[in-house]
């Protein structure tokens, strides 16, 4: 019985040692999940017959876990190396085939898709009419190349400071003559067809006490046979909405053959006159022109966002991750995925940071759980199981060659 007991010792230290060596050989593999070899004793009898007197009849292995332990991240240069901080798994398709990694190494192929290394597609919720992902069946993401449109400004405002200390100016009102007018900003505006054009705004302080005229120009032509509108303030330089009236509606006119909105509001909320430099501290105004994809940004609940030539953002799609009743019951099929048993359970799909799953984090990648140090120390043990159990087979024939000599 010695032999069985002897050689099921080194089929079991065997299967460890493969077991620790396929740790060691990916502990820089990244997303990589380490195992464990588990054994269990065994016995010949049954327990209605189990006897203290009983003798084993050595070892077997009865599972190699994985063991889903966070990995350390490192951090990289691209944007789309996604590493999982906490719970869950990415979702792929391989035409058509589903599995699940931790390995988030994702580069863009050439029909748009957010693909692994070897090409499977990553899975996530894609965006509404209004620009919002939709949380419901997971579908692969796809990275829109297209320029964004165009859009005409809509709304201007300004938020300045108006010298008080300032003469009023003689003679009526000229662009083009400074001694006309107080003081001058400009910002840009769009068109419907993505052009800038300038919009000036000309200050004119008035004889009336804490009153200012406002003038205004598109590309150096006048907004309007006259002033805009006029700024009254209180005593204490603050504006007087109700007196000035504001936000003033204007038309602007493009001459290129593009339109604006037909009435513009321009406000000039938070405006005040002290007695200080004149200074603009905000100018705003909500159009931009055409803009073409220049970069991709991920943030931690898995929104993927399109940067923009013109300054703007918007919305890709959201990142799914999936999380399983039983992780341990995953299988393995190598390339670091995992698909679905009958003992993992069905898998639960949600949004980064829902219950369950963990956080992503954009420009990283999980490395291995491996500890490699642990490794090469149950390496060591495992290697003197190994010898043991070929010691008792040893020992065993030596006990049997004194029966066989026996006179």
């Amino acid at each position: 019985m010695s032999f069985q007991q002897g050689l099921s010792g080194l089929n079991a230290a065997a299967r460890n040692l493969d077991v620790i060596g396929n740790n060691v050989a990916n502990a820089n593999t990244i997303g990589f999940k380490q195992a464990r070899a588990e054994f269990a004793d065994l016995y010949a009898n049954s327990l209605a017959s189990a006897e203290r007197s009983t003798i084993g009849l050595g070892v077997t292995t009865t599972n190699v876990s994985q063991q889903f332990s966070q990995g350390n991240i490192s951090s990289t240069s691209s944007p789309l190396d996604i590493a999982i901080s906490g719970g869950g798994l990415f979702r792929v398709s391989n035409n058509g085939s589903i599995a699940y990694t931790r390995n988030g190494q994702f580069q863009i192929d050439k029909s748009g898709y957010v693909v692994t290394g070897n090409g499977a597609r990553l899975s996530g919720f894609p965006v509404d009419a209004t620009g919002k992902p939709t949380i419901g069946a997971p579908a692969d993401l796809k990275i829109s190349s297209s320029d964004i449109a165009p859009k005409p400004t809509s709304e201007i405002s300004f938020v300045m400071n108006l010298d008080s200390r300032k003469t009023v100016p003689t003679g009526a009102f000229s662009p083009t003559d400074a001694l006309t007018y107080t003081s001058a900003t400009s910002l840009n505006v769009y068109d419907s067809q993505g052009n800038a054009h300038t919009v000036s705004t000309y200050l004119v302080k008035t004889a009336t006490a804490n009153t200012w005229d406002v003038y205004a120009t598109l590309d150096g032509a006048n907004v309007g046979a006259g002033k805009i509108g006029s700024l009254v303030f209180k005593a204490d330089g603050s504006l007087n909405v109700t007196a000035s009236a504001v936000p003033y509606n204007i038309a602007l006119t493009a001459t290129n053959g593009a339109s604006f909105p037909t009435s513009i509001p321009v406000n000039f909320l938070g405006t005040t006159q002290f007695g200080s430099a004149f200074g603009v501290n905000a100018a705003n105004q909500d159009g931009y022109a055409a803009g073409k994809l220049i970069g991709l940004t991920v943030d931690n609940g898995g929104v993927i966002s399109g940067r923009y030539s013109n300054g703007q953002t918007q919305v890709q799609g959201q990142i799914a991750l999936v999380s399983f009743a039983n992780m341990q019951g995953l299988s393995p099929t190598g390339g670091t995925q995992w698909v679905e048993s009958a003992t993992s359970g069905a898998p639960l799909v949600g949004a980064p940071g829902s219950t369950g799953l963990g956080l992503l984090q954009s420009g990283a990648v999980e490395e291995s759980n491996v500890d490699l140090t642990a490794e090469l120390v149950n390496m060591i043990t495992a290697q003197r199981n190994y010898q043991a159990n070929a010691q008792t087979i040893k020992t065993q024939d030596q006990v049997l060659q004194t029966l066989v000599n026996l006179r």
